[in-house]
């Protein structure tokens, strides 16, 4: 019996936007910035739809089991885009 994949129907990929980062349907959210803000700085679900109104508690509880599904892929986002890997690639003019 082959594996079942499941289905986030508020997580979507587009090349045009975080060059194909998953992110919530319909916004500019990544499901990384979600894992940061909930799993990582400890705000609530209900607390980040407060402060980003447009966007369905049930698209926040997808991000998270998106990232449950494909944690490699979202850890090493994160990691990517962590400041001090950034940083250093902007230098200043002088």
């Amino acid at each position: 019996m082959g594996e079942v994949k499941t289905i986030h129907p508020y997580v979507t990929k587009t090349v045009e936007i975080l060059n194909g980062e998953p992110i919530i349907k319909e916004t500019r959210i990544s499901v990384r910035s979600v894992v940061q803000y909930v799993l990582k700085y400890g705000m609530t679900p209900e607390e980040f739809t407060k402060e980003f109104s447009n966007i369905e508690l049930a698209a926040i509880y997808d991000a998270l089991s998106y990232y449950y599904d494909n944690k490699d892929e979202i850890d090493l986002l994160i990691e990517e885009n962590k400041e001090d890997k950034w940083k250093g690639t902007f230098k200043e003019n002088t």
